[in-house]
């Protein structure tokens, strides 16, 4: 098992840069690849662009829902995201069936790198904290009717407990019968009685661009983006954190927004739903099934006053 599934897009810097050419010459410039995720692979153009480019027929929706609401929510939001300044079209003509933006160019290293090649955390940085906090707080408002559907976040946790189960019963997770304590009470827990609200929707380290001191330098990757129970962006305070940076980072939090403790219980719960959910269909090696290995640890720390 790989970090991603298998493309069924082909993409390369040779067919991006004929798209910009044909479609946008006033922006031709070198294409260089620069990194693949699950859904889509990421180009630089030129010094101060980048082309996102769906790499699965799977994604194209949800590239299209970045294309209708970022410009939106990135007029209010307090950290830059990839906002589209360019709309490609599908180019049957030249063999790619799909949209696809063009998106500024944002400085700075995933916190999920930065991590790694630190040999430590975002548990270091305050300034990590302090930026997402601002984020999730601004991001955290109610969303209009036509916000982007998405059953798998933002939804109540009853509907993820079919993932779930199967899961701890697995034998792949370490400290399955304290995960499932912490998932019988997260469902316990009260259900987000206010209006939907915008949620990310896959807010972990890796989608979270840093400067070299830890300072959150942009938010990528909106492509789960939805509506719905906040809990789910809350859940980066496992993600994202060890015990130091989630004391800070739900400090901030509480300076901006009430968070009452039904929705905490929650936001645990999906900490266990994505952490799970990366441990069971990534390979352990790879650096999102470590960081989902990372995330249950850190759930069950807590749990056993551990940590």
């Amino acid at each position: 098992m790989g970090d991603a599934p298998e493309a069924d897009l082909h993409v390369d810097a040779e067919l991006v840069a004929r798209l910009v050419l044909s479609q946008h010459p006033d922006l031709d410039g070198e294409v260089r690849r620069v990194d693949s995720g699950w859904d889509n692979v990421m180009f630089r153009l030129g010094d101060d662009l980048a082309v996102r480019m769906p790499r699965r027929s799977i994604a194209v929706r949800l590239l299209r829902n970045e294309q209708r609401w970022l410009p939106e929510l990135a007029a209010r939001l307090p950290i830059p995201v990839p906002v589209p300044l360019r709309i490609g079209r599908p180019a049957p003509e030249l063999g790619y069936e799909s949209p696809w933006s063009i998106v500024p160019w944002l400085p700075g290293v995933s916190a999920l790198a930065y991590a790694s090649s630190a040999g430590s955390t975002a548990d270091d940085s305050d300034a990590t904290a302090e930026g997402l906090a601002a984020f999730v707080a601004a991001m955290a408002v109610p969303a209009p009717a036509e916000a982007p559907p998405n059953p798998y976040r933002g939804v109540p946790l009853t509907v993820r407990d079919r993932d779930v189960r199967p899961r701890l019963a697995s034998g792949r997770l370490r400290d399955a019968a304290v995960l499932e304590r912490v998932w019988e009470r997260s469902l316990a827990a009260s259900e987000w009685a206010g209006p939907p609200v915008w949620v990310h929707g896959d807010l972990h380290p890796g989608n979270l661009l840093v400067h070299a001191d830890g300072r959150l330098a942009a938010v990528i990757d909106f492509g789960d983006l939805t509506s719905g129970d906040p809990a789910t962006d809350l859940a980066t305070a496992w993600l994202t954190f060890g015990p130091r940076g989630r004391g800070a980072f739900i400090a901030r939090l509480a300076a901006r927004v009430d968070v009452d403790d039904a929705t905490w219980e929650r936001a645990r719960g999906w900490a266990v739903v994505l952490g799970a959910m990366l441990v069971d269909t990534l390979d352990a090696a790879s650096p999102l099934g470590r960081l989902g290995a990372d995330v249950l640890a850190r759930v069950v720390a807590e749990e056993l006053g551990e940590d």
